[in-house]
């Protein structure tokens, strides 16, 4: 089995503030190491987050570069300011670091402790007490299993509630009780802190009392996603390029009726058109042919399905209806903001007239734009890409 460490953040500003006091930082240092690092900044606004960012990116490079943790957490608890009306640090941090996605190294410090969930339910995990430089750190040493999930949050998730109504009583137990409840197993890190900071912003009542992140790490099987769309800039190409679709592993997806028809002749079969009245009528509709996955309308169902990727690499909409809605724009974001964790393209750069944009230079059509506009929120999202133009 090939494992894929995924991981999945989600901020939510104090109310007022543009800037958020916390951040997340992930590093992937090869193909089998991950560090992922979340910093509280004391206070939120400005200065907050340039303490989190701070501490988060230091934290990060010093650990990719191979120094031992013990020593980071070291240098970077000597080098932030203590607060002299708290007392206290002036970030937090939380450090998760994986290894084969089979072996996980925490180093907590100050932050509310990390969620393990192992078949949808909460486990306890070992921890031990380290003093560091006067500062009390928890270190833990986790043997993953597949599907296990790692859930860190900044202390505004343990609070989220209006004060008059809820008297702010979501504590940690309660985010467990919340996450055992909702959890699937198809749900990807990124979608299940979703849901928690949904919820939290919903306990705020939309006016968050403090900057509150959720950052979470999953072990999950890898999955290939291929998607082609376009015929080839030269006709006699077309061949090669099924070919070399056809030969790949995972999912099959063909977007475009030109695409499509090219598909089925290569796999002598045809497409057939799936009527669903409970689709976005605005979105043309699916098709089907037998040994492709998903068949879908080129650029108009592409232009839709960037702006769900957008809106879910960049935080802008927690509701995500695109998972449950059964439209081709929908479906290509399940099988690649959710499903993948590798994305390969296989893109034919023949110009369609019909999809130029006047103000790109000629022969770099919309359909190209916007496949190398979804690649980068899918390298965003932390999963691997490649095109290849034919």
């Amino acid at each position: 089995m090939r494992l894929f460490t995924e991981t999945g953040a989600i901020s939510l500003n104090h109310v007022g503030e543009q800037l958020c006091g916390d951040r997340v930082e992930v590093i992937r240092e090869d193909d089998r190491t991950l560090t992922m690092v979340l910093a509280d900044g004391l206070g939120s606004g400005v200065k907050a987050n340039i303490l989190s960012t701070l501490t988060s990116k230091i934290l990060c490079t010093m650990i990719a570069g191979g120094m031992p943790i013990e020593d980071c957490v070291d240098t970077i608890i000597k080098t932030l300011p203590v607060c002299s009306v708290r007392q206290v640090a002036y970030s937090t941090f939380t450090i998760m670091r994986i290894t084969d996605g089979k072996e996980a190294e925490l180093i907590q410090f100050d932050n509310p402790d990390v969620i393990l969930l192992r078949g949808g339910k909460s486990l306890d995990y070992p921890i031990e007490t380290h003093v560091i430089a006067d500062k009390t750190v928890l270190h833990s040493q986790i043997e993953l299993q597949p599907h296990d999930v790692l859930v860190a949050m900044s202390d505004g998730a343990i609070f989220a509630g209006d004060q008059q109504t809820m008297n702010y009583g979501w504590q940690r137990d309660d985010i467990i009780a919340y996450l055992e409840r909702l959890y699937d197993d198809s749900f990807s890190a990124k979608m299940l802190a979703a849901f928690v900071v949904d919820e939290c912003s919903r306990l705020y009542a939309g006016a968050p009392a403090d900057d509150t992140t959720i950052a979470t790490v999953r072990i999950r099987e890898a999955e290939t996603v291929n998607l082609m769309m376009g015929p080839p800039a030269d006709p006699r190409d077309a061949a090669k390029m099924m070919e070399t679709f056809f030969a790949q592993e995972g999912a099959k997806v063909v977007c475009g009726g030109t695409t499509s028809q090219l598909a089925a002749e290569h796999l002598h079969e045809t497409v057939a058109t799936v009527q669903d009245r409970t689709a976005d009528p605005a979105i043309p509709p699916i098709g089907k042919i037998k040994g492709v996955d998903l068949v879908t309308e080129g650029v108009v169902t592409m232009r839709r399905a960037v702006e769900y990727a957008k809106a879910f690499a960049e935080n802008t909409d927690l509701v995500n209806l695109w998972n449950v809605q059964t439209d081709g724009a929908s479906l290509i974001a399940q099988q690649l903001l959710e499903q993948a964790t590798e994305v390969h393209f296989f893109i034919g750069k023949a110009v369609n007239p019909a999809h130029q944009d006047p103000g790109l230079p000629i022969g770099f059509g919309v359909k190209i734009r916007l496949i190398q506009e979804l690649a980068g929120y899918l390298e965003q999202l932390g999963k691997r890409v490649s095109i290849q133009y034919f």
